[in-house]
């Protein structure tokens, strides 16, 4: 057991959900491969998701890949759990294809009894400022928002003001048992206060209240404060993903 209450999950089985919670513009699909297609910026929105078996030999799929993205104008890019796809792997590797971006995904007790966070149902002007704000391409944060827009409910969207102005915030999406942890970020000013954690308690509380108990997130594994934050409130890595591109 990772936790008195979470076990480790299946990595597939997760990563289902993790998709379906942050919906790409274009999705396509080959057998159990999921082509996610938008603006070239967000890794997840513009990866290839090998969930399975795609239904054709690796090389031929791999082709069919590359086409998609090809049509898509995009560069073709993979997101295979570690050691999960081994053939996957040394094909794209036998392409000039190599990893980067090392991400843990972590599971973890829904912990927490919300605060200063406020919680809406809709990514609302203050949010969208909050990210624009922390985000250094404009491009790239429309994408991001667009996804935010597209979460499916139940899902919440915290912010946090200070002297009338939101300054921290934060996403979930919700699906039966899991509950999704998505775009926290906090403005240059304000950080080390605390308000992620802030964020955090409020998010749970907020799934928790819609059927959730077991909570999920991505976070770059050199991403050392965030992980710290994140043991904090008990989550565990639960499986590894890289990003394969040429």
């Amino acid at each position: 057991m990772m936790d008195s209450m979470i076990s480790t999950p299946d990595p597939t089985a997760l990563e289902r959900i993790a998709d379906r919670s942050w919906p790409a513009a274009g999705r396509d699909r080959l057998g159990a491969w999921i082509v996610n297609t938008d603006r070239g910026f967000s890794g997840r929105l513009n990866a290839c998701w090998p969930l399975g078996d795609p239904g054709l030999p690796i090389t031929d799929a791999v082709d069919a890949v590359e086409a998609r993205y090809a049509a898509a104008g995009l560069p073709p890019l993979f997101k295979p759990v570690d050691g999960r796809s081994p053939q996957l792997e040394a094909e794209l590797a036998r392409r000039g294809y190599a990893p980067r971006t090392e991400t843990l995904m972590m599971v973890g007790p829904l912990r927490g009894e919300g605060g200063r966070a406020e919680v809406t149902a809709d990514p609302d002007a203050r949010f969208e400022t909050v990210f624009n704000g922390a985000q250094n391409n404009p491009d790239d944060a429309a994408e991001r928002m667009g996804a935010f827009r597209r979460i499916p409910a139940p899902r919440g969207f915290g912010v946090i003001e200070i002297d009338g102005a939101p300054v921290a915030i934060g996403g979930t999406a919700i699906e039966g048992d899991w509950a999704g942890v998505f775009g926290m970020r906090t403005l240059a000013a304000h950080r080390r206060k605390g308000l992620a954690r802030d964020i955090l308690e409020a998010l749970f509380a907020t799934a928790r209240q819609a059927g959730a108990h077991r909570g999920y997130l991505q976070v770059e594994a050199d991403n050392a404060p965030a992980v710290t934050l994140y043991e904090g409130f008990g989550f565990r890595e639960a499986y590894r993903y890289r990003y394969w591109g040429r």
